[in-house]
């Protein structure tokens, strides 16, 4: 059965929810189901009130540590669990004054990591242009989140490896499991062979290799209605694979949990999956993952300079409680005071071992 469906989300995921006028396109509509009657008529407690019983609401924002930007939904694939909702019809791309706007809180934030996702972050015509630019800001941890197909989804993109060494860019990147079937059930036909060369590509300059300073990590997601499985156990399984298959190596496999939102909730409502993958997040809850979760010291900026405590409340409009709200008004001090806006999806960040766009967090 759930076969059937995910073959028929596969087709149907040729074009974004928001080119199908797919009502889950809307983030209220979204928020809606979250705080639907599976929590209002308390089947299940609300997150606020789950982590009030232990005196962690409200949640308050450390240090920042990461400021995360999203320059463009646009990405050459589409895939059934995305959150971004990204694919090739998507046309939000942050423009060069926004990026402007990020290169100067770049320049004077406090944060050591930059994080640049999408969509295909490569696919914004101003990426090079913009990762120049904030490789001299001196971020200690400079971050490119790649699909890796789009090194091979057009001969502009096939230097890419070359580019991001040159800028020292630390490469993290999108791979749903070390072998074909379940990478393509996940990514669409073909993904996994782009994948596996886009990877040769990337321990041919340096990347992934064991002494190499050239950092190349990998990003794993489930496939269905499931929570990851120990992290280390698992990226010990995929080192393994993908030496002894491919030749290939990386440095650190990081587990992310698939958020109820965008097109993962989507497949959950059509595969009937909804509520038993809601009892799962609530009764994995660990209150000892709500310590680290990553909206505490992270920022996100989204394509278009609006700012959120975490990628996913920017993929269901929830912008920070704060008078600070756009890049180009930018004030730590200001920022720091807020609270963290939190809904029903965060218990995926806080089931099990926890989950941040760096893998674990307890």
């Amino acid at each position: 059965m759930e076969q059937s469906i995910l073959a028929d989300l596969k087709n149907a995921a040729k074009k974004s929810l928001k080119a199908r006028d797919n009502e889950l396109a809307n983030a209220k509509m979204q928020l809606e189901i979250l705080n639907g009657e599976l929590f209002a008529d308390g089947e299940l407690p609300f997150f606020k009130d789950k982590i009030a019983e232990t005196g962690q609401f409200p949640l308050r924002p450390k240090k920042l540590e990461i400021l995360q930007i999203n320059v463009g939904y646009m990405c050459n694939q589409v895939c059934n669990h995305c959150h971004v909702d990204a694919g090739p019809d998507r046309k939000e791309i942050m423009t060069r004054e926004t990026m402007e706007q990020c290169l100067e809180v770049i320049r004077n934030t406090g944060a050591h990591t930059l994080d640049l996702t999408g969509g295909a972050p490569e696919m914004n015509p101003d990426f090079r242009w913009f990762v120049e630019e904030a490789s001299k800001a001196g971020i200690q941890d400079f971050i490119v989140r790649s699909n890796l197909t789009i090194m091979l989804a057009n001969k502009k993109y096939n230097d890419l490896p070359e580019f991001f060494k040159k800028h020292n860019v630390h490469v993290v990147s999108s791979m749903p499991h070390y072998t074909q079937g379940k990478t393509d059930k996940q990514r669409g036909d073909g993904v996994f062979d782009k994948s596996i060369k886009a990877l040769q590509m990337l321990n041919e300059v340096g990347y992934g290799m064991p002494d190499s300073k050239l950092r190349l990590d990998l990003v794993y997601n489930p496939s269905g209605a499931f929570l990851p499985a120990d992290q280390a156990a698992m990226e010990h399984d995929f080192k393994k694979a993908l030496k002894a298959d491919f030749n290939i190596d990386f440095h650190n496999l990081f587990a992310i949990t698939n958020l109820p939102i965008s097109r993962f909730l989507d497949y959950l409502i059509a595969s009937d999956n909804y509520e038993d993958y809601m009892y799962s997040l609530v009764e994995a809850y660990n209150p000892a993952a709500v310590e680290n979760v990553m909206c505490t010291n992270t920022i996100s900026v989204s394509w278009d300079g609006w700012l959120y405590d975490c990628d996913f409340n920017q993929m269901l409009d929830l912008k920070v409680d704060s008078k600070v709200k756009h890049i180009k008004d930018y004030n730590d001090d200001v920022l720091s005071k807020r609270d963290i806006i939190i809904s029903q999806h965060c218990y995926g960040c806080t089931a099990g071992a926890g989950s941040s766009c760096q893998g674990t967090v307890a």
